[in-house]
């Protein structure tokens, strides 16, 4: 069943504002759904200096929001934007959204993060009354947005365009749950009957993600194991017990990729063009990397690549702790990334100590990136947890077949070549430890060395299907199930 009108609300999507996973999701997933034919409109801040850096071109919409928060009457214009045939309705509030970074400085947050983002919600809930048809659904994303589904139950129900939407609430990344002290509710005007246990309270604190969580509709995140584990104390963030409660709500549905962005086939920025069954360009591509990092060329050296922000999350310790080893063994690596400092000082170190074998990027450089994900053998995820992940989607698109760690979704996108050598796109570990992350790189290393078992892995992690249209389908069938409950045709 097509033609629902759909409204996204979030805190960032590409190609506008972009820190992380999130941005890649509110800025596919609309246009997906939007090929099976739904409506689509996905409400931002304006974020000024963000959007003039990549050449997003705006018109206003001649009508400003006025809202009331922390004392003072705030004036928000509403513009316009159309790329690639999405709508997006920005809000604009320069002194809370015209700043360097879209949540605080590098390393940390802003001090008023909490009415910058409610603020936001509660415009975006005026904005999406002003539709021209009334919405079916609002998805609102992390904890940004978390407050939406209870301010539409409690405060905003007396707007009828919004009034009979169904709300669902997507966890990206239970780590980052927006807590925040409790007298911003009577600054903010938060409904404080709901500020208990049961509601957004959490340790005497503001918590938005548990608004969301208990306020919502339907409640997803990012794949199927990821839902699971957050159930659990090693996953849960403290919410486990909270998530369990309202497990009935949640809906694990695993993220995509741009598949036409991100295709070896079509890349003008890598060296060279290839696809299954046709990798010779993939051999100019890795000859190019080891050029332009000071390797030695040698075709038959298995390239180790790792593409990560530098957090113990992201499993680098377990990566530096091993990096001496593989290279004494004549493996070669590339690592681009930045985050902890004292990561990023030891893999300068050891790249330094070994110019022709490693090469580090402190920082990011997406054209770097491409010819990484192009040139590399074995792409490295050891990470202690991953709600989906998106650089092994990248990385089996160029045939750089991915070791991960079973979490998350690595482990619902990545097939275990061991476990299933007729279907293996890939290489597990389970323990987080150096050692069993060694184990499985030296497993991979030993396929690298029969090369008709390794093309067979590589020709099938290029073929997966990492487009969003299953996803769609999925959160499609998920939104029909809200509005026409028990097969109901409305």
């Amino acid at each position: 069943m097509g033609n629902l009108n759909i409204v996204f609300i979030a805190s960032e999507a590409a190609p506008l504002a972009k820190t992380g996973g999130l941005a890649d999701v509110t800025g596919s997933l609309p246009r997906a759904l939007q090929q099976l034919g739904h409506r689509l409109t996905i409400i931002l801040p304006f974020y000024r200096r963000h959007l003039f850096a990549n050449n997003i071109r705006t018109t206003p919409l001649n009508r400003s929001i006025g809202m009331w928060a922390d004392g003072a009457q705030h004036h928000c214009p509403l513009h316009e934007a159309v790329v690639d045939g999405l709508r997006f309705v920005l809000v604009e509030q320069d002194e809370l959204y015209d700043r360097d970074g879209l949540y605080g400085p590098p390393g940390g947050a802003y001090d008023d993060n909490l009415l910058r983002f409610l603020l936001f919600d509660r415009v975006a809930l005026e904005a999406a009354a002003l539709l021209d048809e009334p919405v079916d659904i609002l998805h609102c994303h992390d904890w940004q947005t978390g407050m939406i589904p209870l301010l539409l139950k409690t405060q905003y129900q007396h707007h009828a365009r919004i009034a009979g939407a169904r709300t669902v609430y997507t966890i990206h990344n239970l780590a980052y749950q927006g807590i925040f002290p409790a007298d911003w509710i009577h600054r903010l005007g938060l409904p404080s009957h709901y500020f208990h246990q049961d509601g957004y309270e959490f340790h005497g604190q503001i918590n938005c993600m548990k608004g969301g969580i208990e306020a919502a509709d339907a409640i997803t995140t990012v794949s199927p194991s990821y839902a699971e584990e957050i159930m659990t104390p090693e996953y849960g963030c403290h919410l486990e017990g909270f998530l369990r409660h309202h497990a009935g709500r949640l809906h694990g549905i695993v993220n995509g990729l741009d598949v036409d962005h991100w295709n070896p086939a079509t890349d003008l920025i890598i060296e060279s063009p290839y696809g299954p069954g046709k990798v010779a360009g993939k051999k100019r591509c890795k000859a190019a990397l080891q050029t332009q990092c000071g390797l030695d060329e040698q075709t038959d050296a298995p390239l180790l690549t790792l593409i990560s922000r530098l957090a113990e999350q992201k499993g680098i310790d377990l990566l530096i702790a091993n990096v001496a080893t593989w290279l004494e063994r004549g493996w070669q690596l590339v690592v681009l990334g930045s985050g902890d400092m004292h990561s990023e000082q030891e893999l300068h170190r050891l790249a330094a100590a070994h110019p022709r074998q490693m090469y580090f990027h402190c920082g990011f450089d997406e054209a770097l990136a491409r010819r990484i994900y192009a040139a590399g053998d074995i792409f490295l995820m050891p990470s202690r947890f991953e709600p989906c992940g998106l650089g092994q989607l990248m990385a089996m698109r160029y045939g750089n077949v991915p070791v991960v760690r079973a979490t998350g979704g690595l482990r619902d996108t990545v097939i275990d070549y061991q476990a299933d050598k007729a279907r293996g796109t890939g290489f597990h570990f389970i323990e987080a430890t150096p050692a069993a992350f060694d184990r499985a790189v030296e497993q991979a290393v030993s396929i690298y060395r029969r090369p008709g078992a390794w093309s067979r892995i590589r020709s099938r992690a290029m073929k997966r299907d990492s487009s969003w249209q299953p996803s769609a389908k999925a959160y499609a069938k998920l939104y029909e199930s809200l509005l026409y409950p028990k097969g109901q045709d409305g």
